[in-house]
């Protein structure tokens, strides 16, 4: 399964004799998924149906869709009250009649209030028909945004990929650093143990030793490297497989950020540490894009 990206643009547009139906869809990062509609008036009817359609395609992302509809001329007659016009016809007769009045003209009488109104936008004849074309090309949208999405998630798999090895890559560079092989470690104690005796003769030695000894293993990054590793490969692992992991990828992005952190931390020669730095700054990177997947 492919990855996507949350961000993404698509437009898809159709007309028949009914009427002419255009779609926007914008999309960007978010907790969840979010979806914002921009409706003409008189066609709010068509929100549960659309951001069904929407949850159908997405699981994250803020979606902002617009949809503009421009009906035929043909379906775009105003509605005529008759029986309010043939009452108001009669009586301007008879006020001719009766009083001598001007006779009423027919703009005049269709002007006046209640007689002639505007078709109510998304009713009417061929409502029904324009409806289905909204929601046809709303599906057609959907597939593109679908598709910008893959697509920019497609890119971002490779610069993950990228990304994953440069961790690993430091990873075993600090795990094969010249600071942690036991003869090195060994010397560091011997030289810190002889400053200490120098400054205080009366130390215990074997004192010191154990607990220079204890701190050097405290101070051990095993454990961190090893998880690291760990965390490489289950990063993979989710990559390979594709589909909403962004949330999961997070997660991993947080437990590096957090292993790289105690490594510093627990960092006894500048090599270290600079690895260390190094791999925060990936780390940073690599959690930065993982917040644009879905």
């Amino acid at each position: 399964m492919a990855l996507q990206s949350m961000t993404g643009f698509a437009r898809a547009a159709r007309e028949n004799d009914v009427a002419a139906v255009s779609w926007e869809l914008k999309s960007v990062n978010g907790r969840g998924l979010e979806a914002r509609l921009r409706l003409p008036p008189g066609y709010e009817k068509l929100e549960q149906p659309a951001k069904q359609r929407i949850g159908k395609h997405f699981s994250r992302g803020n979606i902002q869709a617009t949809l503009s509809i421009v009906r035929s001329t043909a379906l775009r007659r105003p509605v005529i009250d008759e029986e309010l016009l043939a009452e108001l016809a009669r009586l301007s007769r008879r006020l001719e009649d009766e009083y001598g009045v001007a006779p009423a003209r027919a703009d005049g009488l269709l002007a006046l209030r209640g007689v002639m109104e505007p078709p109510e936008p998304g009713s009417g004849e061929g409502s029904d028909e324009v409806d289905d074309l909204a929601l046809s090309v709303l599906d057609q949208a959907l597939e593109d945004l679908l598709a910008a999405r893959c697509a920019e998630g497609s890119s971002l798999r490779t610069l993950l990929a990228d990304q994953l090895a440069a961790i690993e890559a430091l990873t075993l560079k600090a795990e094969a650093d010249p600071s942690r092989e036991p003869a090195t470690i060994r010397a560091r104690l011997e030289e810190q143990v002889r400053l200490l005796l120098e400054a205080a003769p009366s130390l215990d030695e074997i004192r010191l030793y154990q607990e220079a000894a204890f701190l050097a293993a405290k101070a051990d990054i095993r454990e961190e490297i090893d998880r690291l590793k760990t965390h490489v490969a289950s990063a993979r692992a989710l990559i390979e497989a594709g589909g909403p992991v962004g949330r999961k990828l997070d997660f991993l992005a947080q437990e590096f950020n957090r292993e790289s952190n105690t490594l510093c931390s627990k960092s006894n020669a500048a090599s270290v540490t600079a690895i260390g730095l190094e791999l925060k700054m990936v780390v940073d990177q690599f959690r930065e894009q993982v917040q644009n997947l879905e």
